[in-house]
């Protein structure tokens, strides 16, 4: 009795692993029509997304139109008035109510509006805590380099406190304030660079600066800051985290960090704390990241996009580009693309039913689609 249970309890184990293994996706040509007039949608350097509705809406640099919507079937709509820079966004219900809430890169704010394009709440650049909004790197080259790039050496970096057109000061690490002067020969490097946000259950906005030093920012339902944790500093070592998700495939939620410096995808705690790394092997760079059911979707801007399960196994692998010069560039024009075959993956979304749309990082904007078999 115990032997045949034992071999049962397998063989249901084996089908588990076999289905996980069967996840089939069937690519679908020229699914977005641009708006009128348009060839592409426009230069992309954002993300993807879809409403309860089923309606697909994705960020262009376009000014005061940042955010296109399109119907289920690929069709325009309409272009919401938004920033060009909205560099990573998400739909999520908040009391009973779908929004949107994005990251303004350019802009170095957050917002949430409604579906029309509405701003109901912003987080601006002053919510920020200043150690990491006004930490910059001071760097200066010899004025004797006369070359077209002289090399730039460091001089000091801190929290700035002051500037002017002749010096900037700061505030050291060890609490020392220094005036360094300014001029033609010197840079003034840092600050926040937001690149995404989301919204957990309690309604709890994260926030992260993956390109500056990759902080994640914690702020309450009403953008009042409450935290801050993850950095370049230990134990998280952070490097250009592009993208962060509210993983909602586990009791409690997780955040899903696409680390993409260390090419790498590792979840924390809603707290912060490191739960563990999901794959750095192999990775492509994940840039941005979308959950149906058990399966997490990845953008990887080094030419792929991945479908993996709740174990952290990868299950599908779609679009993969080999071709040098192709991937990880915005320059690769309309005549060189190839159908079912991605460049620069930096935004991903699943709808509904578990198909799968891709945005790129492209001067003439590319949306690729994968239907669930």
């Amino acid at each position: 009795m115990k032997k045949s249970l034992l071999s049962l309890i397998t063989m249901m184990a084996l089908c588990c692993a076999v289905a996980a293994e069967e996840v089939k996706y069937e690519f679908v040509p020229d699914f977005i029509t641009p708006p009128p007039g348009k060839q592409t949608i426009g230069n992309g350097h954002g993300e993807i997304a879809v409403d309860s509705a089923g309606q697909i809406y994705v960020s262009v640099q376009e000014k005061d139109a940042g955010i296109q919507v399109y119907s289920p079937d690929g069709k325009f709509i309409k272009a919401l008035p938004l920033p060009n820079s909205l560099h990573g966004f998400v739909i999520k219900k908040d009391e009973g109510k779908e929004y949107i809430f994005a990251a303004v890169l350019g802009e170095q704010r957050v917002l949430k509006c409604d579906l029309d394009g509405k701003v109901v709440l912003e987080i601006p650049t002053s919510s920020f805590p200043e150690a990491q909004r006004d930490f910059v790197t001071v760097s200066q080259a010899d004025p004797a380099d006369k070359s077209p790039k002289p090399k730039m050496t460091v001089v000091d970096s801190g929290v700035r406190k002051g500037e002017t057109a002749c010096e900037i000061m700061l505030l050291l690490k060890d609490g020392r304030r220094e005036t360094i002067g300014k001029d033609a020969h010197t840079k003034v490097e840092g600050g926040l660079k937001l690149t995404n946000c989301d919204v957990a259950p309690n309604g709890d906005i994260y926030v992260v600066d993956g390109y500056g030093k990759s902080w994640i920012f914690v702020f309450d339902r009403a953008g009042k800051f409450k935290s801050v944790f993850g950095g370049p500093v230990e134990p998280y070592n952070f490097k250009n985290t592009h993208k962060i998700f509210i993983d909602p495939r586990f009791t409690p939620a997780r955040l899903f960090c696409c680390d993409r410096g260390n090419n790498r995808i590792l979840h924390l705690d809603l707290d912060g704390k490191i739960i563990g790394v999901i794959s750095d092997q192999g990775m492509r760079n994940p840039s941005s990241a979308s959950f149906n059911g058990d399966l997490v979707c990845i953008a990887e801007i080094a030419g792929r996009v991945s479908v993996w399960n709740k174990e952290g196994k990868m299950v599908a692998s779609l679009g993969v580009n080999d071709t040098k010069g192709q991937t990880n560039t915005p320059k690769v024009e309309p005549k060189d693309w190839l159908q079912g075959t991605v460049t620069s993956p930096h935004g991903i979304t699943f709808d509904a039913k578990g198909n799968i749309m891709e945005t790129e990082w492209n001067l003439f904007g590319r949306v690729l689609r994968w239907n669930k078999k």
